[in-house]
């Protein structure tokens, strides 16, 4: 099975288009959100094009295929508007024989890991930032960056997974940047 795994849209209707472009040009099964879907936050300017209604739509339309956790922008009321679940504060997906916990980032990540094995992978969002390093434990951590708001001068981006490898995408120029396996 091949997934999209996108964080951080924080309501960008331009961005979840690139994202659901790339979702389709990839041909992605399906879509694991990690977080901070619809709201910005507090902390961080309004994302290009922000229209949280469009973003539930676009997305709604896909609910079938989508897979989500909760981020530390989104609350309750949220829920309402998406036909797909995104409270949960975590999933877990296996892949190869391999654990993956998929987080948001703001409860669990490389600094207050939850309970893993060496060789097992913690997948969150949050920080804006790409990453892809060895944690405590020999844990992998990898963050596909933020679809909306990249920080530290990263590109706008997301991940694919696929027969145990993961792929970071430009979300822009549609070309992979990085990539674990």
């Amino acid at each position: 099975m091949k997934w999209l795994i996108v964080s951080d849209i924080h309501g960008s209707a331009y961005y979840c288009r690139r994202a659901l472009e790339t979702f389709e040009r990839e041909g992605a099964e399906r879509l694991l959100l990690l977080g901070d879907v619809l709201y910005h936050g507090p902390r961080n300017d309004l994302p290009r094009d922000y229209a949280p209604r469009e973003v539930a739509a676009l997305l709604n339309a896909r609910a079938e295929r989508i897979l989500g956790v909760r981020g530390n922008c989104d609350a309750e009321i949220d829920q309402t508007v998406l036909d797909f679940p995104i409270m949960s504060d975590y999933t877990l997906l296996c892949e190869g024989g391999r654990m993956i916990f998929a987080t948001h980032g703001h409860l669990f990540g490389p600094d207050c890991p939850p309970p893993l094995h060496a060789g097992e992978i913690l997948l969150f969002g949050h920080t804006h930032v790409p990453l892809c390093t060895s944690g405590d434990k020999g844990i992998v951590c990898l963050n596909p960056g933020s679809a909306a708001i990249p920080k530290a001068g990263s590109a706008h981006s997301c991940m694919t997974l696929a027969n145990g490898v993961f792929r970071w995408l430009d979300l822009d120029s549609g070309e992979e940047y990085m990539r674990f396996e």
